[in-house]
């Protein structure tokens, strides 16, 4: 996110003419942001490596402080391929949220790529396509294991050249427009009528949800994309573990007899398997709330909101019907990712309870609206940048919380801090009714409060 915006931000808002007006030449301009970046970097991945290195002498960790400092730079160095992915991306486009989104579907191609060789023979040449495989081959902090210095050097040289390509095509092309692609790349174009060329009969200018639901309708059908995609996948990863198990089983004999457990047989086995992999559904559907978080404060941020509040739309309605957009394209991505994970299920013959499955993947609709509800409610206090990071960082707490502190024996009232503890394992348990309706809650009252300070604040402070 920050790579996609370290040159397009200030494209959009037009500060970048003023900065480029200086006895500066682009180069020069692109690489200081791009240093000031890797500085960043660097220094979050020593703090990480000492604490990771602190964590590891208090519970008497068999690694050093270089093999912690090394776990920091291998972190740093996956991270400034995919903001070289960013930058390079935002070359082509005309928005910083267009940018990120792409790369973040990139990450998630890559991840998956990652595991391919993991689970289907003879594809491990599909995983060195990806950059997540060669962060996976150094584990600095596993006793045995290493680092692989030629995968860090691969990483390096990806960031350099990824990095580089996306300064040279900037120091080409015009100030707030993207790179020129060859003709048989471009998008045609169409021929519009001067009184059709601005929207006014356009069914997203009928109301303000309408027009709402126009602006999320792309990036909601990417991260639904990304989000179903992902959960179909798990079941096929679930369904190849339980071949592999099965066979496992019938070359024992001692565990010949238990082999009815797997092999599709036992609903509980499977949903404990797959229970384990779709910890990372609710994580992400929380993501996407953070983008849509983002986008709001932005459009305040930006000015983009007074053009909205000079019509006769009281600021209430506008609020209100940007979170409904939210929340119908939340609910939108929930339902069609329990469809894609039932029908992945029904094809690949593995058995899960349908109402466990329709708990695990609605159940996670309230971690999101919650999210977006809270970082509402920051951004009328907070500029964009400071919002969006405050709400990253605790879903970075909460994730750890929930699933880090239950194996160093934290308290239960610690616990309890995560919105993650209240999603529970609906998939072997089924929809905590309880929780959820908490997690609801307090999504509703973030919503007032944000509303509050919406309606009796100056726009843009």
């Amino acid at each position: 996110m920050a790579c996609s915006r370290l040159l397009r931000s200030e494209e959009e808002r037009g500060s970048l003419d003023v900065l480029l007006s200086l006895p500066r030449g682009r180069v020069r301009v692109a690489l200081e942001k791009l240093a000031a970046v890797w500085t960043a970097l660097l220094l979050m991945g020593l703090l990480i490596a000492l604490l990771a290195f602190a964590g590891g002498k208090s519970v008497s960790a068999d690694f050093g402080l270089g093999d912690a400092l090394l776990f920091g730079l291998n972190l740093v160095l996956i991270c400034g391929v995919f903001g070289a992915i960013a930058l390079l991306l935002s070359q082509f486009t005309r928005e910083r949220g267009t940018a990120a989104g792409w790369t973040g579907g990139l990450l998630l191609v890559f991840i998956v790529l990652d595991m391919v060789h993991r689970v289907i023979p003879n594809t491990g040449w599909l995983s060195h396509l990806s950059p997540v495989y060669y962060y996976n081959l150094s584990k600095p902090l596993v006793p045995g294991y290493g680092v692989n210095p030629g995968a860090m050097l691969i990483l390096l040289a990806l960031s350099i050249l990824l990095s580089g390509s996306a300064l040279w095509l900037f120091a080409l092309r015009d100030v707030g427009g993207t790179v020129v692609l060859p003709s048989f790349l471009r998008f045609p174009e169409r021929t519009v009528r001067p009184e059709r060329a601005l929207p006014v009969n356009a069914w997203s200018l009928r109301s303000v949800y309408a027009r709402s639901l126009g602006m999320i309708a792309v990036p909601a059908f990417w991260w639904t994309l990304g989000i179903a995609g992902f959960a179909g996948w798990m079941v096929v990863v679930v369904k190849q573990i339980e071949a592999q198990l099965t066979t496992i089983y019938q070359s024992s004999p001692v565990l010949k007899n238990v082999i009815t457990k797997v092999g599709g047989s036992d609903v509980a086995t499977n949903a404990t398997i797959l229970s384990a992999l779709f910890v990372f559904l609710p994580l992400m559907l929380m993501a996407f709330a953070v983008t849509q978080a983002n986008r709001w404060s932005a459009d305040e941020e930006d000015g983009r909101l007074e053009l909205v509040l000079s019509t006769p739309q009281p600021r209430l309605q506008v609020l209100l019907g940007r979170f409904a957009a939210l929340t119908t394209a939340t609910v939108i991505i929930g339902v069609l990712t329990l469809a894609v994970t039932a029908l992945a299920s029904a094809a690949s013959g593995l058995k899960l309870d349908g109402g466990n499955l329709a708990a695990a993947t609605l159940s996670m609709i309230p971690l999101g609206l919650l999210v977006a509800a809270i970082g509402y409610l920051l951004s009328g206090w907070l500029r964009t940048a400071i919002d969006t990071g405050l709400l990253s960082f605790l879903l970075v707490i909460w994730f750890f919380i929930s699933y880090i502190g239950p194996q160093l024996n934290w308290p239960d009232a610690t616990l309890r801090l995560s919105a993650f503890y209240y999603y529970g394992t609906p998939l072997l348990h089924g929809l905590p009714l309880g929780d959820t309706l908490g997690i609801l809650a307090a999504g509703i009252v973030a919503l007032a409060l944000a509303s509050v300070r919406f309606v009796r604040k100056d726009i843009g402070r």
